[in-house]
């Protein structure tokens, strides 16, 4: 799939400047003349909470309320050539701020170019207790009309939207207790994250299976290794954009450090799954199924390592990309059903799964930009802290202009603790 045959016209500008400094509902009007939200999504965004329980309770089991993750605005964000206003659901701080800023360094020198390897997915049918595997593997491919005829059946919308079965592989894996013969269905599920449809696919051809092969068929399921639906992204920041070459060889062996060591590498992919389940969470799509997709494919070679790359082009500047599975839907599940992830898709603006895949891609690509940018100059914890600092201050009891000045005490002091921060507040209240 070709990057940018999709994206809307480009009339959002994501360079905001003061954004940060504004109230939250001053945020929202600006984010409401950027994009043109209507009124019932500023209204929906406006709420203190915004799921009600009859929405809730038709979405899970067993409800008594729900949980409130603040949703932030990340300015700056370009990519394939659009301004994008991106919102992020996520409880920890300097994330978001990250994101601007890591955005705001590449953006002159062309923000975020990204593309998509499909809307593939993966049915696997579990088939155990045949004594020929290697024949029986042959005899479902000798099916494959047939597979696709009864994939197809299954969802004719599907097919008539563009997408449907694609194509059938079948594996013999050597298990303990014998060898499985391992069925898989590729199907374009287009719009859809798709394991509904697949699931179902899966399911109808489970008979068939046993029967052409005389074996026993147990799991039939989706794999969240999304190998065929890959997000990629791959943005350039010039020496002058990031403060020189200290910063860049800095970053260079940061990354070198992530791509040797599974150590590193969780916490680096850590960073970048910061941003991405941010987007996933805010737009109502499948957190888990995403970083499950996402660790599985960083280890596909064997050994688990960076899902990110850095190296440096021809001109000195640092060029990182970003390639893993992204499975993720604008049609069903919470995606649909949630007021706040539809509102969240109105402000980025996208048409289809596949946009919104490149844009989730962009976003972990800047936020892990933004990790080891710090990492490798400041150290994570200075502007986390200050942060951090904050929550701190909040806990012990502080309001209103209390708790930027005693977030302000406790960096100084180089002491963000709640002990401390009791002492402090006595002291500034005793003062005041």
């Amino acid at each position: 799939m070709h990057h940018g045959d999709d994206l809307m016209s480009n009339t959002v500008n994501s360079r905001i400047s003061g954004f940060h400094k504004m109230t939250p509902a001053e945020r929202l009007a600006t984010v409401q003349r950027a994009v043109g939200l209507d009124g019932a999504s500023v209204e929906q965004l406006g709420k203190p909470g915004s799921l009600d329980l009859h929405t809730a309770d038709h979405m899970i089991e067993n409800v008594i309320s729900s949980i409130s993750i603040p949703i932030g605005i990340a300015t700056n964000v370009k990519v394939d050539g659009r301004d994008v206003l991106v919102p992020m659901a996520t409880e920890e701080s300097s994330v978001v701020a990250a994101v601007c800023n890591s955005a705001r360094q590449c953006y002159d020198s062309g923000g975020f170019i990204t593309s998509m390897s499909g809307t593939l997915m993966i049915a696997q049918i579990q088939l155990v207790g045949v004594s020929d595997p290697k024949a029986a593997r042959i005899r479902i491919l000798e099916q494959r009309d047939k597979i696709e005829e009864v994939c197809n059946g299954c969802d004719p919308m599907l097919v008539r939207l563009g997408g449907g079965f694609r194509d059938l592989e079948v594996r013999v894996i050597e298990a303990e207790g014998g060898p499985m013969v391992i069925t898989h269905i590729i199907v374009d599920t287009r719009d859809a994250m798709g394991a509904n449809t697949v699931n179902t696919m899966a399911e109808r051809l489970a008979p068939s299976i046993a029967e052409w092969t005389g074996g026993k068929v147990y799991l039939r399921i989706l794999s969240n290794l999304a190998d065929r639906r890959l997000a990629r992204a791959r943005a350039t920041w010039t020496l002058d954009a990031i403060g020189g070459e200290a910063v860049r060889d800095g970053m260079i062996s940061a990354y070198r450090f992530a791509a040797a060591d599974p150590y590193r590498a969780a916490t680096h992919n850590k960073g970048i799954m910061n941003g991405v389940s941010a987007i996933v969470l805010a737009t109502g799509n499948d957190t888990r199924a995403v970083e499950a997709g996402a660790h599985s494919f960083a280890a596909r070679s064997g050994r688990y390592t960076s899902l990110s790359t850095y190296e440096v082009d021809a001109d000195g500047s640092l060029v990182g990309t970003l390639e893993m599975p992204m499975p993720v839907g604008l049609v069903g599940g919470a995606t649909k059903v949630h007021p706040s992830a539809q509102a969240a898709l109105k402000i980025m603006g996208v048409a289809t799964a596949s946009e919104l895949a490149r844009i989730i891609a962009a976003v972990g690509l800047a936020q892990n930009f933004g990790a080891l940018k710090a990492l490798a100059t400041v150290g994570i914890q200075q502007g986390h802290m200050a942060l951090h600092a904050h929550n701190v201050a909040m806990v012990v009891g502080a309001v209103g202009d209390e708790v930027q000045r005693l977030a302000k005490i406790l960096v100084e002091k180089r002491q963000v603790r709640q002990d401390v921060a009791a002492e402090e507040l006595a002291r500034l209240r005793g003062e005041g």
